[in-house]
Parts: structure tokens; sequence; C-alpha cells
């Protein structure tokens, strides 16, 4: 049971707690089963303190020093933790539930099997820490270092985990069903088996982490796995959202993608294109070749292409980068309806690549003003760009032509 001297001293004065506490360094605090509800203990040096089944549901421990203390199934429900240090403390079985933890330091603590559903762990320092079969559902774990964190068979259904730290942690069974990884820091994690229906992956760094058997489906049905946390969430909704893929056919059919330059006198066309298509029934999809061209512009803009039934490139004025259709037109047999302001002349580069890639590479068509563009659109440019594309489909499905040495006998 808890020791009278020690808990009447501690719930009296923090500070003369304090003094007590550099004055007897050789003397464990005892205080098992204490009851410190709502107590404020703000700052009280409570390292290595015996608080097993302690109740500390209320309690204000804001900045206090819990550093290798005993909380063993102590109760800490809504207690306040915020800049707590907890350094290998053992909290195990303990009742965090809404406790908040804003920026606590926790590394190498035991939190097995503890309760921490729906608690603020933002910024915490959980490095190191023993949190298997701990009950994070709900937390908010933003920003929080859990790296080589010990996770198997934690419940973080639901958890937020945005721009944390796991790596090298160990999730091996793990719940994140609908939990929200955004920008986390993920390398040499291991996700084997880890439930991750409705998870929302983005951004992640994932060099060399383990992603097996990652089961996308709820409990209750046919198990689903993939082994990567990004297709995770694209192959469910592929699976049992008949709107994604309705989308996807969509896209296929009616995306059209639009290339050219967001300067002030170019937009104006740009954006015309854009609603004159949207009044066609097609998906537009603008691009600004303004941007640098950077190996992630290029994989978008090659990206889109292959989403779209035609391309649309103002290649007006010579500063247009070239770079971006030489990428495209060598890889997709798209078609490609190119226009040019009346007075201007195509990039140097285009008549090569022209001549090479005719078949999808319509003639360049003048404008000498945006209204007269969209009034003839649909002839000049939508159906010719919808007969090329129909003869590239019809040519894509012949037949390979065959010879044989007979044939020159």
């Amino acid at each position: 049971m808890t020791n009278p001297e020690h808990f009447n001293l501690l719930t009296r004065s923090v500070e003369d707690w304090n003094q007590w506490r550099m004055n007897n360094t050789d003397t464990q605090p005892y205080l098992v089963k204490a009851d410190l509800r709502e107590v404020n203990l703000r700052g009280a040096d409570l390292s290595k303190a015996d608080l097993r089944k302690a109740d500390l549901r209320g309690t204000i421990l804001h900045w206090a020093n819990l550093d290798g203390a005993t909380l063993s199934v102590a109760k800490l429900y809504g207690t306040d933790l915020r800049g707590a240090t907890l350094r290998k403390a053992n909290l195990n079985g303990a009742d965090l539930r809404r406790a908040s933890l804003y920026e606590a330091r926790l590394s190498g603590a035991t939190l097995s099997h503890a309760s921490l559903s729906y608690a603020s762990l933002y910024g915490a320092t959980l490095s190191e820490a023993d949190l298997r079969a701990a009950d994070l559902s709900g937390a908010d774990l933003s920003r929080a270092d859990l790296s080589r964190a010990t996770l198997p068979e934690a419940n973080l259904e639901g958890a937020t985990l945005s721009e944390a730290d796991l790596s090298g942690a160990d999730l091996t069974g793990a719940k994140l069903e609908r939990s929200i990884l955004v920008k986390t820091t993920c390398n040499n994690a291991i996700f084997t088996g880890c439930q991750v229906h409705g998870i929302s992956a983005w951004d992640l760094q994932l060099e060399k982490a383990q992603q097996t058997n990652l089961i996308i489906t709820p409990w209750g049905e046919p198990a689903i796995t993939v082994d990567d946390l990004e297709v995770a969430q694209f192959v469910y909704l592929l699976l049992k959202n008949e709107k994604i893929r309705k989308l996807i056919d969509t896209i296929g059919g009616k995306g059209v993608l639009i290339l050219g330059r967001f300067i002030k006198e170019r937009k104006v066309v740009l954006d015309a294109i854009r609603v004159k298509l949207r009044e066609l029934g097609f998906v537009p999809m603008m691009f600004d070749f303004e941007k640098p061209t950077q190996r992630d512009f290029t994989e978008t803009i090659r990206t889109l292409a292959g989403m779209s039934r035609f391309i649309v490139a103002d290649i007006t004025n010579p500063k247009s980068s070239p770079l971006e259709l030489q990428a495209l037109m060598p890889d997709y047999m798209v078609p490609f309806v190119p226009i040019i302001h009346e007075g201007e002349e195509p990039f140097e580069m285009f008549r090569d690549l022209k001549q090479k890639y005719d078949s999808w590479v319509l003639d360049v068509l003048k404008y000498d003003s945006t209204d007269k563009l969209i009034d003839v659109f649909g002839k000049a440019i939508v159906e010719p760009a919808l007969k090329v594309s129909e003869q590239l489909v019809l040519k894509k499905a012949e037949a390979i032509r065959e010879r044989h040495v007979k044939d020159y006998s």
C-alpha cells in the first residue's frame, strides 16, 4: 500500500517534495494504489516511483519527471502529461485513455497492453518504446517519434500518424484500419500482416520497409492481401467502389490533357479550351509548361497522357519547352493536336517530332483569336482527334504481319 509519509508530502507541496527527493536520492517513493485524482503535480520528481495501480485520473503531471517509474495498471484517464518525461517507465496495462501526452518523452518506456485510445501524443518521443498489443485507437501521434518502437498486434485503428517517424518500428500484425499516414517516415519498418482496410497513406518514405500480407478487406470478409501500403487503398477502391471503376473508365474515354504556358495571355486560351471541352462532355486536365522540367513533372504529364483520349498543346511562343513533348510523343500513341497563334512558328525540334510520329500527331492548327478557335473547336480539333484515336485503336488490334523464308524460294 501507499507510504503515508510519501503521500502526505507529495500532496502538500511539490516544491517540498522535490527538495526531499534531492536530499533522499536513495529512497524510492512508494505510492502503490495512491489516490492522486486531479492533484496538481506539475513538475514533480516522480522518477523511479512505485505508482502501481495508482489513481491519477485528471491529475496534472505537466513536465513531471517519471523516468523509470512503475505505473503498471495505473489509472491515467484524462491525465495531463504534456512535456512529462517517462523514459524507461513501466506503464504496462496502464489506462491512459484521452491522456494528454503532448511532446512527452517516453523513449524506452513499457506500454504493452496499455490503453491509449484517443490520447494526445502529438510530438511525443516513443523511440524504442514497447507498445505491443497497446490500444492506440483514435490516438493523435502526429510528428511523434516511434523509431524502433515495438508495436506487434497494437491497435492503431483510426490513429493519426501524419509526419510521424516509424523508422525501424515493428508493426507486425498491427491494426491500421482507417489510420492516417501522410508524409510518415517508415524506412526499415515492418508491416507484415497488418490490417489496413480504409487506410489513408500518402507521400510515405518506405525505403527497405517490409510490406507483406497487408489485409485490405474489413474483418469478417475473405482476406485479400497486397504488399504495398500506398497501393492498398487504391486496390480496395477498385474492387469495392463502382464509382472509382467508372471514374477510371471515364478518364480513359473522356480525359483530355491540355498543355501550354500559364502566362496571362496564354492562360486565356487554355481556360477557353477547358470550358469548351467540359461543354462537350470531356474531362479536361491542364498542365503548365512554365513549371520546371524535372523528373516529377515529366512523370506527371506522362501519367496524364496515358489516361487521355487525346492531347491539345498550345505551342505558341518559342519559349515553350519542347522537353515535355519529347517525353510524350515517342511513348504514347495518343492523338496529339498542336495549336499555335497566327504569326508564331513552332519550336525548331517540332518538325522532327512531327515527321517521326505523324500517325498520331495532327497538323498544326493556327488561330488568330480565341473566339474563332472555340467556334471551330469541334470540327477542327475534336473530330480529327477522335478519328485518329479510332484509327490507332484499329492499328493496335491488327495482327502481327508475318513472313516465311519459303516466300523467297
